[in-house]
């Protein structure tokens, strides 16, 4: 096996100090044209590339941020994934993703701690609130973002949607329509979000003066199939909604897809409403009506306050709480007259 190139190498083939080569492969510093010509031929001759480890460890910035993201599954996370990239490079940043159900599972602080010193940065995105990595982030102080986390405060900045004030938005809407029996798809515990959304559900019953049926409340998981397996149990009660809210656009699928089985329609029979928009809401049958997060403007400021915070800004408590947006499709409706 052939050994690693040394910068001192490239510096000897190319003519100049080891000092000057560094500069040119760093891009720091004055350099003149032709002798940086000459250092990076000698550079890939030699297949040489830097240590960026140790460049780290010299106070250099490596130019990346580690995306560390919750159980990889779900399309909203593909879409903030894909928005938080593009805005990440048009600062002049990569991303570097990291994937896992828990960041404190066995085997995966050694992974944090290397990913966390080689990074400038870390975005910690729909993280879930029992997990110890949270604690180990906050207390080094490390430059990080949370975002769509609603599980506790925490001493570090987030980016999140108004899930409370969204989620009463949508029930106020089905109620709009003379809906009485409302019920809700309930997500996971883990980011918060689920249980924020259930609150605000919980609080338009309130204000109408509905009492919350405790058997209209069933959990989902925030998958599609989830989705489908509470509609099914939501329609095989003695006396069925005439509408759902579901906690995610996944569900609402889910759930429309369980009404249609059953020879119902949508919204004739039920309404359903969903939570997100992702793409594929307006491609659905019917068209689903739901709750629109501004994921681009949301991935912009995580973007933002990282990159801040990178270039020595106060790590401090902040959150950012993005307000939400009814979008109106064809999957509500008028509650049906019942005898």
């Amino acid at each position: 096996m052939r050994k690693a190139s040394k910068l001192s190498e490239v510096a000897e083939i190319a003519g100049v100090s080891p000092i000057t080569a560094s500069r040119a492969i760093r891009g720091v510093g004055y350099v003149s044209e032709a002798a940086r010509a000459r250092i990076m031929a000698a550079a890939a001759q030699l297949n040489y590339t830097p240590d960026m480890l140790a460049r780290r460890m010299r106070g250099d910035k490596s130019k990346l941020i580690g995306l560390f993201v919750n159980n990889y599954g779900s399309l909203v996370l593909h879409e903030i994934t894909k928005l938080i990239s593009a805005e990440a490079r048009a600062r002049g940043y990569d991303i570097l993703l990291f994937n896992a159900e828990r960041f404190d599972g066995p085997g995966r602080a050694a992974t944090c701690d290397m990913l966390s010193k080689l990074c400038d940065g870390l975005m910690l995105l729909m993280p879930n609130g029992e997990d110890g990595y949270l604690d180990v982030v906050e207390k080094q102080h490390l430059p990080c973002v949370f975002i769509n986390f609603d599980a506790r405060t925490m001493k570090l900045p987030i980016v999140a949607v108004e899930n409370r004030i969204g989620a009463r938005t949508a029930v106020e809407h089905l109620l709009s329509l003379g809906h009485r029996r409302i019920a809700f798809i309930a997500g996971t515990n883990g980011t918060g979000q689920s249980a924020e959304r259930q609150a605000g559900y919980l609080e338009a019953l309130h204000a109408a003066g509905i009492a919350p049926d405790p058997a209209l409340i069933v959990v989902g998981s925030f998958i599609q199939t989830g989705g489908y397996a509470a509609a099914e149990r939501l329609l095989a009660l003695p006396e069925p909604p005439t509408a759902i809210f579901a906690a995610n656009d996944d569900m609402a699928f889910g759930a429309i897809d369980a009404i249609h089985s059953k020879g119902m329609h949508v919204p004739e029979h039920l309404s359903v409403i969903g939570f997100d928009d992702i793409p594929t809401s307006s491609y659905v049958f019917p068209p689903l009506s739901t709750m629109r997060q501004p994921l681009a403007e949301m991935s912009a400021c995580a973007v933002a306050e990282l990159v801040s915070l990178i270039g020595g800004g106060e790590i401090q408590a902040k959150k950012i709480a993005f307000p939400m947006e009814l979008v109106l499709r064809g999957s509500t409706g008028p509650a049906p007259q019942r005898g």
